[in-house]
């Protein structure tokens, strides 16, 4: 009993220190997780900037390889280029030595050379000796010509005008007018107005038919006249005028569309259809129903095999097993080769690889 008494003596300050111990504890739980809360992010950031360090480290050392394999690639390709370009251009240079020293032969043993220089100068000097004297003599036949030509124009003008006036020859009673009394002898112009024959004064039939008004037709090639000759009455009774019936008379032809159009036009223009028919059609076999064919049936390429039906694209191909098949020759294209595509990286040219 005492025992009992002392230990209960004894547990009250116990209980009392861990009630206020876990006091103490709550009141400081909320500063304790901040505070672990605090070093767990503080830590984590450590770890995370590590990490992201170490991926950083690791991404430049690829991007380094990478930027280094691509550098060295492009300054390969960029070396081969320049070294192309440079052989080029030592080509050229060299093709244009040649080209300047066989340029600079030939030149100089054909072209100006000095002693065929010198015959083609001498030849050309008699060509264009020879070409004047053409020349000077082609003039004097043109001006001999020409000098013709006015004077027998004069001579045709002259005798016109001797034919016109031919009416002012002096007769045996009265003297013309250039036969002066006073002369010893007659003029010029007298002499050659009587010896001129003078003008025709007979009228010549200019070959026209005339107007007949009472002609029944009138040829078509025979021009018509421009109007009817006047009437001095107009006779007497129902009549047209003349004008009206001369234009009725001479009205065009105008046939009907029955005897315009041929009476084998519908035949013609059938048998046309069927040239027309037969030069546009593809094909010259006519085609004709499933139902109605005449022909064996083809079988398919698959179904003459030993081992049946094959499926595409599984097992075999007709490259790889030609012998299974009917055909041993190659599938022919649909449209022939370029040849232009065949010259492809046959020859180079300035910057190209």
């Amino acid at each position: 009993m005492a025992t009992m008494v002392r230990l209960t003596k004894e547990i009250l300050p116990i209980v009392k220190e861990v009630y206020s111990r876990k006091n103490s504890a709550q009141a400081n739980r909320t500063r304790e997780y901040q505070a672990a809360v605090k070093i767990q992010s503080w830590y984590r950031a450590l770890r995370a900037r590590a990490y992201l360090r170490y991926i950083i480290d690791c991404s430049n050392v690829i991007q380094k390889r990478y930027r280094g394999f691509q550098g060295r690639k492009e300054f390969r390709v960029f070396l081969k280029n320049e070294v192309f370009v440079m052989k080029l251009n030592r080509y050229n240079l060299l093709a244009t030595r040649i080209q300047k020293v066989w340029r600079g032969f030939y030149v100089r043993k054909y072209i100006f050379n000095y002693y065929s220089f010198k015959r083609y100068l001498s030849s050309l000097l008699i060509k264009n000796e020879t070409i004047r004297e053409t020349l000077a003599a082609y003039k004097e036949q043109q001006q001999t010509e020409r000098m013709q030509a006015e004077a027998k124009a004069q001579r045709e003008n002259k005798e016109a005008w001797l034919r016109k006036h031919h009416h002012l020859v002096s007769t045996a009673v009265v003297p013309g007018i250039y036969n002066s009394p006073y002369l010893p002898f007659e003029t010029e112009v007298e002499a050659d107005l009587r010896n001129t024959k003078p003008f025709d004064h007979v009228k010549k039939p200019d070959g026209k038919p005339k107007y007949n008004p009472t002609a029944t037709r009138y040829d078509l090639t025979t021009p018509k006249p421009p109007s009817l000759p006047p009437i001095a009455k107009k006779p007497q009774g129902p009549f047209r005028q003349a004008e009206e019936v001369r234009q009725q008379r001479y009205r065009p032809f105008n046939p009907s569309l029955r005897v315009e159009t041929s009476y084998t036009a519908v035949d013609e223009a059938r048998e046309a259809m069927k040239q027309q028919e037969w030069v546009d059609r593809v094909i010259d076999t006519p085609f004709k129903p499933f139902t109605h064919r005449h022909r064996n049936y083809e079988p398919l390429h698959h179904t003459q095999t030993t081992y049946g039906h094959i499926p595409y694209g599984t097992a075999y191909f007709r490259e790889e097993h030609s012998n299974k098949f009917i055909s041993t020759q190659p599938m022919k294209t649909l449209v022939p080769p370029i040849p232009i595509f065949d010259k492809l990286n046959a020859t180079y040219s300035q910057g190209e690889v």
